[in-house]
């Protein structure tokens, strides 16, 4: 991710109680964070006060949450609840064992208007060691600009020339319905006891890995 200016720490506790007055999750959701979540704290708030950059396309503000885990996962179920609960886009510094990664979906005003956002995928970098020395904020004009910025460090795939926000995150979501259609046809093709099927099956996989290549490349 990057390294955050001291001017923007926040270093709140946030309380789990606050993200249930809220969102108002389901019981299942808050089993999840009570025996998910161990700590979760408003590590920074980058806005035009604290980062020197003009708010732009509805991003006013973007946020980073600490959350330290009890386990080495969280769901996205979580992470929608407590989306819900904060207007502005999140990045999430997620850790676990002496180790971290960094999660965000792509939070958007709606195209209807009005104050709600739209929460599409969640994207999450793999787990790396903690207390790695990251690179300052980049050189934007503004919060929306920055807000892409981050996105596009999280989500696994090299933006193309000219590629819009929205072009990669669709592209993205994309990919994960391919990998899972790749994924259905090698079980398939494992269990099928029949020659013919067999190798109709395999013409499948094969197209779906030539698509999910093309979807790939940058």
């Amino acid at each position: 991710m990057y390294s955050f200016p001291t001017q923007a720490a926040f270093n709140r506790p946030l309380p789990k109680s606050k993200i249930y007055a809220f969102a108002k999750p389901t019981r299942a959701v808050k089993n999840q964070i009570v025996s998910g979540i161990e700590d979760m704290v408003w590590r920074y708030k980058l806005a035009p006060e604290t980062v020197n950059l003009p708010a732009r396309h509805g991003i006013h503000e973007i946020q980073v949450f600490d959350i330290a885990l009890k386990t080495p996962e969280i769901s996205d179920d979580v992470l929608h609840t407590i989306d819900k609960a904060i207007p502005s886009p999140i990045v999430y510094q997620i850790t676990f064992d002496h180790r971290v990664r960094f999660s965000a979906a792509y939070k958007r005003p709606s195209d209807t208007g009005g104050s709600k956002n739209v929460i599409e995928a969640y994207f999450t970098t793999d787990w790396q060691p903690s207390g790695q020395t990251y690179p300052p904020l980049p050189m934007v004009l503004d919060l929306a600009a920055l807000h892409e910025e981050m996105l596009c460090r999280i989500i696994p795939l090299t933006r193309r020339q000219g590629e819009t926000l929205q072009a990669l995150v669709d592209r993205a979501m994309q990919v994960r319905a391919k990998e899972r259609e790749c994924r259905i046809l090698e079980a398939r093709l494992q269990k099928e006891p029949q020659f013919n099927r067999k190798v109709e099956i395999n013409a499948a996989l094969r197209a779906a890995h030539v698509a999910l290549a093309a979807l790939r490349h940058s």
